[in-house]
């Protein structure tokens, strides 16, 4: 879904030629820019983030949470090929360090990710000013935007499952990890209505 959205911006792109390019983009992403789009295609740079970081999968609902944030925020800023690689891999890494116990260090997601250390680290100071340090993801939100991607998930297939944490619902305390089945989904709503 996410690589929908970003063809679609990056067709309009190719009209309006280089000049008009960053004054399109924006300002506030620009720290995300890259010279030139990479050649992994996003679902592939995400199986890649997933394989080598051990991140649990709840890190990357989060980080979708957080660059929805960002597009709610910011909506004459673009999410765009140029971009997106480097919001991602900021974001998944923030997004492990919010929630998992354990996590590798900004030195080993920038060689998976493909920048350099330094980008990323510029990178991270960059999402969390840009997000207000409002990186605290809520059990309601959470669920939500996991029904979202369920219900995304289900349109590309039957039978998929999301693995996520239980959430107690009296603590809003993340108990285990589940296997949930996409079919299990009742809400069919978009979960950007929460973030205002």
């Amino acid at each position: 879904m996410l690589g929908r959205h970003i063809v679609a911006e990056d067709n309009g792109l190719m009209s309006n030629g280089e000049g008009g390019l960053k004054r399109i983009l924006g300002k506030n992403f620009n720290a995300f820019h890259g010279v030139r789009a990479p050649n992994i295609s996003i679902p592939k740079y995400l199986e890649r983030l997933y394989k080598y970081t051990n991140c649990s999968p709840s890190c990357f609902v989060v980080g979708y949470v957080y660059i929805d944030r960002l597009g709610h925020k910011y909506p004459d800023s673009l999410l765009v090929s140029l971009n997106v690689h480097r919001l991602l891999v900021t974001s998944v890494m923030v997004a492990s360090k919010m929630l998992d116990d354990s996590h590798y260090n900004n030195e080993f997601y920038a060689r998976v990710g493909g920048v350099s250390n330094a980008e990323l680290n510029k990178l991270e100071l960059e999402l969390l000013f840009l997000l207000d340090f409002g990186v605290n993801v809520s059990a309601r939100v959470f669920e939500s935007y996991c029904q979202y991607l369920e219900k995304e998930m289900l349109s590309n297939g039957p039978g998929l499952k999301i693995e996520k944490p239980a959430i107690n619902s009296s603590t809003g305390i993340v108990d285990d990890a589940t296997e949930i089945s996409v079919e299990d989904t009742h809400d069919t709503s978009s979960p950007s209505q929460l973030l205002d």
